[in-house]
């Protein structure tokens, strides 16, 4: 397997080295150079297979000679030991046609756990392999950092520095990153918001000193791997409702478009996809794009779903190389409109193409608390700010198309946001015990300005390598 950059001035790498890159030398993200397909009958077999026996074969096309099959297999069955429900990412019906898909039971109870724990495995089986240290920068709006720490809390051979927006994440978000209390481990709380700490690691990825200097690698959905990694729960989802011999639409709260990617993807590789369902907060970009083709940013709102609170959704530009027929000079000219005028027009072609594979819809505020008070009056089940505004707009196109199953994302456990979901449904959440003493734990923080120089400063200083 090869990958190329949707920018086109990069030369094509294997998974290692896109593994351990992260962003491309050119600003561009990579992607496989061909789609590889799963046949129907191996799909109609995954039926019989665990979680981590399906996550093998989905991604295994995808890794290459990278490990072998005995390594990769390995890595899979820890990265997942940590999981505290024995079918990983389950099922919980809550209507004739309608699931939720629990993805918060990792370490850290947000789905970039799902990816998080494999990628540390396969990082230190490389960095090990070739006697090598790396440095992880990344940017969080309240769970890639906690899932990053806890991913290479141990490892000897990394050090990771997450950048989080001072402010604008929910206090067990930011107690989960500061309270690691490990030498390799940095929490830098920006002034700033999401974009802004999204902005700084991408300057720091174009900096070919800095990159090199420090070995520097990303894990944000920048990384072909957090999406390869997440594949598989759409998979073992539609399997479970009995695909591919019947369609199923998802419903996917958004805001770096890289789950969403994930699934499209999973399209791609032959899984029976009816709709994909991009689910905005009022940080509504994306759905805005839907409705007029105009990709435009407006100023960042706060809201009860901080994780969502993204205007620029990176992994957007994934998908435009695929809507631009994997033209990536179309894709390059989007990217410098963007930089320049903050907006780019899709064509009537990439639009239409768009609209057939995806539906999307924002929710207000007054809707995403009423769904978390409704669903729990109704169904008997707490869910998070995010997972709400995925129900939502799953309700507002089940409204015009019956028939399909829907399976929404529940993307992170209730207890992760406790003032916003207390107020909605008067219920405070409990936090799993591993959690019992987490607002007793000592702090370890740095504020630092939105500043690129000092904040490259002060990564030099404090990294081993």
């Amino acid at each position: 397997m090869r990958y190329v950059s949707t920018r086109g001035q990069d030369e094509e790498l294997n998974f290692e080295e896109v593994l351990i890159s992260g962003l491309a030398t050119d600003g561009g993200l990579y992607v496989p150079k061909i789609w590889p397909k799963i046949s129907q009958n191996d799909m109609y077999s995954f039926a019989d297979l665990s979680y981590q026996e399906i996550a093998f074969q989905v991604m295994k096309p995808f890794t290459g000679e990278t490990f072998s099959d005995e390594e990769f297999i390995e890595m899979i069955e820890k990265a997942y030991s940590k999981f505290d429900h024995e079918a990983i990412c389950p099922l919980v019906q809550l209507s004739k046609n309608h699931f939720l898909l629990e993805l918060f039971h990792g370490p850290t109870l947000a789905f970039k756990d799902v990816a998080m724990q494999l990628i540390g495995q396969m990082f230190n089986k490389i960095l090990k392999r070739k006697n090598l240290k790396a440095t992880v920068i990344a940017a969080t709006s309240g769970d890639t950092g906690s899932a990053a720490m806890e991913a290479f809390k141990k490892s000897e051979l990394v050090d990771v520095f997450v950048l989080f927006p001072d402010g604008r994440v929910s206090e067990v978000q930011r107690r989960q990153m500061t309270t690691i209390s490990r030498s390799n481990i940095h929490a830098l709380a920006v002034q700033g918001d999401f974009d802004d700490c999204q902005s700084l690691v991408k300057q720091m990825f174009n900096d070919p000193k800095f990159r090199n200097d420090l070995n520097l690698t990303g894990v944000n959905s920048i990384n072909w791997a957090r999406v390869m990694s997440q594949i598989v729960y759409f998979v073992t989802a539609a399997v479970a409702l009995g695909s591919p011999g019947r369609k199923v639409s998802f419903s996917v709260p958004t805001g770096n478009f890289g789950d969403i990617f994930a699934a499209f993807v999973a399209k791609k590789l032959g899984l029976q996809i009816d709709k994909l369902i991009i689910a905005s907060n009022q940080n509504d970009i994306l759905h805005r794009t839907l409705l007029s083709g105009v990709y435009s940013k407006e100023g960042l709102k706060e809201t009860i779903s901080p994780s969502m609170d993204i205007q620029v959704a990176s992994n957007f530009e994934r998908l435009l190389f695929e809507l631009y027929d994997r033209d990536p000079k179309a894709v390059q000219a989007s990217m410098e409109s963007l930089a320049i005028d903050g907006k780019f027009i899709l064509t009537d072609n990439a639009l239409n193409k768009l609209r057939q594979d995806f539906f999307s819809g924002s929710v207000s505020e007054e809707m995403t608390a009423r769904i978390i008070k409704q669903t729990l009056n109704q169904y008997g089940e707490l869910v998070c700010p995010h997972t709400a505004v995925g129900l939502a707009v799953a309700n507002k196109f089940c409204e015009f198309s019956c028939g399909v199953p829907m399976i929404t994302l529940a993307t992170a456990h209730p207890s992760k946001f406790p003032e916003s979901v207390k107020r909605c449904t008067g219920r405070d959440p409990t936090l799993p015990n591993r959690y019992a003493d987490l607002f007793s734990r000592t702090e370890e923080v740095l504020t630092v300005k939105n500043d690129i120089n000092e904040i490259k400063t002060i990564i030099r200083e404090r990294t081993s390598i």
